[in-house]
């Protein structure tokens, strides 16, 4: 009873993997593996590495290796179990091909009927390759990006497929030029760089393994050695007891290169066994490995039956393992594909399917445009605030930090030149290079004073001159406020350009940006340059004119600080502190500075004592201070008109309407043409992304249905090791997946009715370390009699056992090359 119940649990298991395989296979022969990296195991290796033989003693069918006929592209070769013997011939084109080159090429499928006629028809592909799309008086290329797939079915056939790559070439001669060498090395570099792809690396012991080329490019590629084993072949050609030999042991035993898929040894036919049976070969192999140091080698990592059931297994769990990370990718294709068709728009030739297209343009552009004015950024379009260009679709934010960084450059940039004594005032700060004293500013206004005299009193000053000290102190006012607006005005231009961008394709962005946004707004920045002109005209040109109350405060704040620095100084000097080595501060008490033997009376006069005698110099002063408090105040009008009567007057406002509906209705025909009219390009791009979604719509509904499968039945498959729940994958991917795998209607994923928007696979899902989503994140949905009846039973759900992913792996939950449960040597060949 026991044998009986193993044996359905080995057919149950055998149907799941050919399942799988089938709809992997299927995926990749309708060019899937063009737009997404598929589960695959590539075979890699230098020329006369062995790797024909390998293919051979796989397969059980004899490549032609004579004339290099497999060698011009990647030949697929899918292995399937079945009651009678059957080979087919066939091409997947690459989605690079035309698509009248494609239709032919999807034509050519033979079926073999003798086995002498491999050769003839692959040479007969190989034909259709190169006439294809190149005329016999036209140079073909040396290799091709289509894919020979050879079908091959029979009863001692294991469930497997190997994609066979060219061998690496190793120094150009005759029949191989050096472009031939880095076309070969660029193939096999591309399908190794596949992170889905198990890299099946042989290599030859008649050759120093360190002098291999694939060992080198598998190190280079898959840095961590994850998804890499490595199949050592003619071992029978080193000398028994030499070092060499010691060396390739080793070597299979994971001890000098280590894989996490380990190694495999098998022994090739010679040269005097070339026309052997297949059963002859076997038995011949399996003698060699009973005899000398290699028969202390473990039995499942020699010879080529362990090997074929060893990949059908690594295969099996491969897909099984990417299953989730493969579903997102398409989803992320399919996604991609809808919004970079959704930027095409519909196809358009006529003026009215052309306006249609622009006016739904523009009504998306006002609606983004007036939330980035309001400072709304709940649409996707606004990103990452985080990101250089998420922060700069947040119009709003980004001109107030514009006019922020400008009030400060003023306060600290404005100035002509740089007073010390003013570093305690805050808008009086300045980072100018040239420095000058205060008593050196009086003594330059000195100098000015004399040729602006008039008729006022000694003592006094002509009050033009209050307007040449400002002029000459705010020189660099123009060149800030010329920078801030250019710098808005750029930003906004910016913030308009990936708006347009994000809405509308590369050619009619363009259009739109070159005939309708950009003239808009080279007209808005000259009215800001001229307003500006006008700002700071006002304020250089005219005389010193105010109202505010704030210039007579800081004119008498400045004259008291004057007052009061001088009687600081006086103080100093008439200090008799009782100890000669203390420093004088203007914190020092009356005991301190000694001044007890003066009377109150005495102090006071001796402060009063602060005549300044120099009349020239008083009324220089007295301008300083006016000029000072002047400048304060123009410094705030000056910032607050640029940002108000510039920026936000002339700049921002009604930006929505610079492509509003209206303006899209009154373009002429000819414009329209010329702005939304589709070029040849966009054409031959819409073409592209309809295939590819095609492609990856085509194959989504099989990939999700296994995906279920794997979710309601984990137990199918030879890999699963230890009991495990199902929490996480309830929560990751949602109870609506799994009503729908009972039947119920949801929405349709992948844009294919019958399979869930829920449906979110990460990894964990089928056995990862993902954490579970909290039940009240999941939509509830209405108990019926018959979703009753038709949902899975939740206690079997829980129940249920999980394959172990990648991620477990890595982390030491599985390690390869160790028998984790007790089951034997089987857990090896992980």
């Amino acid at each position: 009873m026991a044998q009986l119940q193993l044996e359905q649990v080995d057919h149950l298991q055998c149907d799941d993997q050919l399942n799988l395989l089938n709809e992997i296979d299927r995926l990749r022969s309708q060019g899937m593996g063009c737009y997404v990296s598929l589960p695959q195991l590539i075979v890699c290796g230098d020329q006369s590495s062995g790797k024909s033989s390998v293919l051979e003693a796989i397969s059980g069918i004899s490549f032609p290796t004579k004339d290099n006929l497999c060698t011009r592209f990647a030949t697929e070769v899918v292995l399937r179990r079945a009651p009678y013997f059957n080979v087919n011939i066939s091409i997947i084109p690459s989605q690079s091909r035309s698509d009248v080159s494609r239709d032919k090429l999807l034509k050519f499928d033979e079926k073999l009927e003798r086995m002498q006629d491999l050769p003839n028809l692959m040479e007969k592909a190989t034909h259709a390759m190169v006439v294809t799309d190149h005329p016999l008086n036209t140079i073909a290329p040396a290799f091709f990006e289509d894919v020979l797939r050879l079908e091959i079915s029979g009863p001692q056939r294991p469930h497997l497929t190997i994609v066979d790559l060219p061998g690496l070439i190793h120094s150009a001669n005759k029949q191989q030029s050096t472009a031939d060498i880095e076309m070969v090395s660029a193939m096999v570099t591309r399908y190794m760089k596949h992170q889905r792809s198990v890299i099946l690396a042989v290599v030859s012991a008649k050759n120093d393994y360190a002098n291999q080329i694939v060992l080198k490019l598998s190190q280079e590629i898959d840095r961590d050695r994850n998804r890499t084993i490595g199949i050592i072949t003619k071992p029978d050609t080193l000398s028994p007891g030499s070092e060499s030999e010691k060396a390739f042991i080793e070597l299979a035993q994971n001890q000098d290169i280590n894989f996490r898929l380990g190694w495999h040894v098998v022994r090739n036919r010679d040269y005097e066994s070339r026309d052997t049976t297949t059963e002859a070969r076997d038995t011949a192999e399996a003698q060699f490995f009973t005899q000398g140091a290699w028969a202390t080698l473990p039995r499942p990592i020699v010879g080529i039956g362990a090997l074929r059931d060893r990949l059908s297994r690594i295969l099996f769990q491969h897909i099984k393992s990417e299953l989730p990370g493969l579903i997102r990718d398409i989803q992320s294709g399919i996604d991609n594909c809808r919004t970079q068709l959704a930027k095409f728009g519909e196809a358009r030739s006529t003026p009215d399917e052309q306006r249609c297209l622009l006016i739904g343009i523009s009504q998306r552009y006002q609606s983004l445009c007036q939330a980035a004015m309001d400072g709304i950024y709940k649409d996707p379009f606004f990103g990452d605030p985080r990101s250089k260009d998420g922060f700069a679709r947040r119009l709003r934010s980004v001109v107030y930090d514009l006019n922020n960084q400008f009030a400060t450059d003023m306060r600290q940039k404005g100035q002509h030149r740089r007073v010390p004594q003013w570093a305690h005032e805050e808008d009086l700060r300045s980072n100018a290079k040239n420095e000058i004293s205060e008593a050196g500013f009086i003594e330059e206004i000195r100098s000015t004073l004399k040729y602006t005299r008039g008729r006022e009193l000694p003592g006094l000053f002509n009050p033009l001159i209050i307007g040449d000290l400002f002029k000459e102190h705010s020189q660099p006012w123009e060149g800030l406020a010329r920078l801030h607006v250019r710098n808005v005005w750029s930003s906004v231009r910016y913030f308009l350009e990936m708006t347009i961008a994000y809405i509308s394709d590369e050619a009619t962005a363009e259009g739109l940006l070159q005939d309708i946004i950009s003239p808009q707004m080279a007209e808005r920045f000259a009215h800001a340059d001229a307003k500006l002109t006008e700002i700071l005209a006002a304020h250089r040109e005219s005389d010193p004119m105010t109202w505010n109350h704030y210039f007579t405060a800081n004119l008498q704040r400045f004259r008291q600080q004057h007052q009061q620095n001088a009687m600081l100084a006086r103080l100093r000097n008439i200090a008799r502190p009782p100890d000669p080595k203390t420093i004088v501060s203007n914190s020092a008490t009356i005991d301190q500075l000694g001044l007890g033997h003066y009377t109150l009376t005495n102090l006071v006069n001796t402060m009063n004592n602060n005549q300044e005698m120099d009349m020239d110099r008083y009324a220089c002063s007295e301008a300083l201070h006016c000029m000072k408090a002047y400048y304060k105040v123009q410094l705030k009008t000056v910032i607050d008109n640029v940002g108000n009567q510039v920026v936000e007057a002339v700049l921002m406002p009604s930006l929505p309407e610079l492509l509003s509906p209206g303006v899209v209705i009154s373009l002429q025909e000819g414009e329209l043409a010329w702005i939304a009219g589709e070029p040849e390009q966009n054409q031959i791009e819409r073409d592209q992304l309809n295939r590819k979604l095609t492609v990856l719509m085509s194959g989504a509904p099989g990939l999700l249905k296994r995906s279920i499968e794997q979710v309601s039945n984990p137990d199918a498959g030879p890999f699963t090791k230890r009991p495990r729940t199902i929490d996480s994958a309830l929560g990751t991917i949602g109870f609506e997946s799994l009503r729908t795998a009972a039947g119920q209607p949801t929405q349709p994923l992948f844009g294919v009715p019958g399979f869930s928007e829920n449906f979110s696979l990460t990894p964990g899902t089928f056995g990862g370390s993902a954490s579970p989503s909290p039940l009240s994140n999941v939509p509830a949905t209405p108990k019926t009699e018959s979703s009753l009846k038709a949902a899975p039973p939740m206690t079997s759900i829980m129940e249920t056992e999980l394959p172990l992913s990648h991620t477990e792996e890595e982390n030491g939950t599985r390690q390869a090359g160790f028998d984790v449960d007790g089951e034997g040597e089987e857990a090896k060949l992980l």
